[in-house]
């Protein structure tokens, strides 16, 4: 009998996106609402994607498990 397949999870996969060296970008949270109490380089800077961490990357790659 063949292995089963392991499912994605569809949320991961698109809050999340694979570099070509194998790092995961993702985007920050606290963007949404309350802003008016934030800086405008806060903010500026929460625009940006920033890298997984490495101590979650072991969650990650169980959640997205054909992405690497």
């Amino acid at each position: 009998m063949a292995k089963q397949k392991l499912k994605t999870n569809r949320s991961a996969a698109k809050r999340m996106k694979v570099t070509g060296t194998g790092k995961v970008k993702r985007g920050q949270a606290g963007k949404r609402h309350l802003l008016t109490s934030k800086g405008p380089s806060r903010k500026g800077s929460l625009k940006k994607s920033v890298l997984v961490a490495p101590e979650n990357m072991k969650n990650v790659k169980r959640m997205m498990p054909y992405a690497f």
